[in-house]
This record gives C-alpha cells, sequence and structure tokens, in this order.
C-alpha cells in the first residue's frame, strides 16, 4: 500500500459517507485546510488524529499507519498545473508573483513566507454579482540570515 491509495480511499470513503471536510476537521481537531491538505497527503498525523480518520473512514491498519509517515509534499502531477481551478492559482503566481515578492521585501526585508510556519482560512464571500472566494495565507517571514 503506498500513501496515494490511502488518500484515494479516504475520497472515496468520504464521498460514500456524504462528509464534508469541515466535518473531518472537526472530528480530527484542527482546521479544515490543514487536515483537508493531510488527507490528500500533503501532511502527516499525529497516532491519535490517524486513529480518528481511521475509525471515520473505516482505513485498514497498515493505512492508519501511513498517515503518520512524513510525505513527500508536492501533489501537483505537472509542473504547469492542467486542472483549471489550480491553474488560475499558478496564474496568480505568475501574474502576481513579482509584485508579492517586492511588496514582502519592501514591508519585511530580504526573506521568505513560510509555507510551514502557515495558516490558511478559505470561506465563501456572499456577493449579489456572484459569490467569491477569499483564502486569507498567513505564513511566518523568515528572513535571510548572513553567516
Amino acid at each position: 500500500m503506498h500513501r496515494n491509495d490511502v488518500t484515494e480511499m479516504i475520497v472515496g470513503a468520504k464521498i460514500r459517507k456524504g462528509l464534508r471536510w469541515e466535518q473531518v476537521a472537526e472530528r480530527v481537531g484542527a482546521s479544515k485546510e490543514w487536515v483537508t491538505a493531510g488527507c490528500l497527503g500533503q501532511m502527516s498525523f499525529t497516532a491519535a488524529q490517524a486513529r480518528v480518520l481511521g475509525d471515520l473512514f473505516d482505513l485498514p491498519d497498515e493505512a492508519v499507519a501511513l498517515l503518520q509517515v512524513v510525505p513527500y509534499k508536492g501533489s501537483l502531477p505537472t509542473a504547469v498545473p492542467t486542472d483549471p481551478l489550480i491553474y488560475r492559482f499558478y496564474e496568480l503566481v505568475a501574474v502576481y508573483g513579482t509584485t508579492l515578492k517586492e511588496l514582502i521585501h519592501e514591508e519585511f526585508g530580504d526573506g521568505i513566507m513560510s509555507a510551514i510556519d502557515f495558516r490558511m482560512d478559505l470561506q465563501r464571500q456572499a456577493d449579489p454579482a456572484g459569490d467569491r472566494v477569499q483564502i486569507l495565507m498567513s505564513g511566518k517571514f523568515l528572513p535571510y540570515k548572513t553567516y
């Protein structure tokens, strides 16, 4: 069994049981964004969290164990994503990446925004012209060090 097999089992069970990621996250005790990333193979869970997922999704012991292994991160099958929704994020970085870099450096100095010490919140915003997707990303600033 591979970690991708576990992801497929989780997604299949989630569909069969009619669950939402927010419900799964409540059971695990963490944010819907982080738990979803973990269930899709991008994070590792504690033993207690993995057992909750195992019970919720009727996973075999081997799958529960794999949920606790640090994964190989990066889930895109190609360098340029082909899924239209994911491609729009690629496009966003292609268009606004240099702007984000410039503004972060101007505000904080030479460094990066962490994707490790990171939080994300995704919400639906009602709008008469069509609902909007609001994504708040917050990453710790990590300055480059002189040595």
